[in-house]
């Protein structure tokens, strides 16, 4: 009699194309799951560029933001918002590494399998560190916990993210109140200039006031802060 492989242990079908749904649905369950043992609702995500090197300005800058909203976080009654990153090197790497030199402070690394990027970054703990194969399920996390989001300066994939988060408030697709920041004016001044596009009538005055633009750790720590405490525990 011949044996056969029951369907969930058979790797080669587990990796075609016919069990996409399947992968797809391990990327949803699997990190509801761990981040429910965990106790993890509520974040504040920051996007930005994986090449930015330590001891550069936006580095330091990242690190140190992230430092003093965990810090915050942990030593208030506020204490149920982590950082959660991409888990990469650069900016994310920054914050990361904030969160962890405060005690208690934990944090979250949301990796995408890329091959050109190594793993989640060494700051990130262990139970919260995530690799996804797809990016739209990578952003549904990032997007469904976030309470806030900061945009350091950043590339496509920067780009990418805050447009998609941009879009999904103005169009009400997502309603929970959700401060964001986008830091470093000279970047973005030179990168965006969103005010062509109300000028150009392809959105209204008001959708800038969907973004805080910051360009120093005190002011963006003090808006994000306010903003949390004046949202409490409003969710999506």
């Amino acid at each position: 009699m011949t044996k056969t492989e029951k369907a969930y242990k058979n790797l080669n079908f587990l990796n075609s194309p016919a069990a996409r749904t399947v992968r797809i649905l391990c990327e949803y369950e699997e990190p509801r799951q761990r981040l429910q043992e965990q106790n993890v609702q509520d974040t504040i995500v920051v996007y930005g560029s994986a090449r930015t090197q330590p001891g550069s300005l936006y580095y330091e800058e990242a690190r140190e933001l992230s430092r003093r909203l965990t810090e915050w976080s942990v030593n208030t009654e506020e204490g149920r918002y982590l950082i959660c990153t991409g888990g990469g090197p650069g900016i994310m790497e920054a914050c990361n590494r904030g969160a962890s030199e405060v005690e208690g402070g934990r944090s979250l690394g949301l990796g995408i399998s890329l091959p050109f990027e190594e793993k989640v970054n060494i700051y990130v703990p262990e139970a919260l560190a995530f690799e996804f194969h797809y990016f739209f399920m990578r952003k549904y996390w990032f997007m469904y916990l976030a309470k806030a989001a900061i945009f350091m300066p950043g590339g496509f994939g920067t780009l990418d993210e805050m447009f998609e988060a941009l879009t999904l408030r103005q169009t009400g697709k997502v309603t929970k109140p959700m401060p964001t920041v986008m830091y470093g004016a000279k970047f973005w001044g030179e990168v965006l200039n969103l005010q062509a596009l109300v000028d150009h009538g392809t959105i209204s005055a008001k959708d800038l006031e969907l973004v805080h633009l910051s360009d120093s750790v005190d002011d963006a720590f003090e808006y994000l802060t306010s903003e949390l405490v004046a949202n409490g525990h409003k969710r999506a």
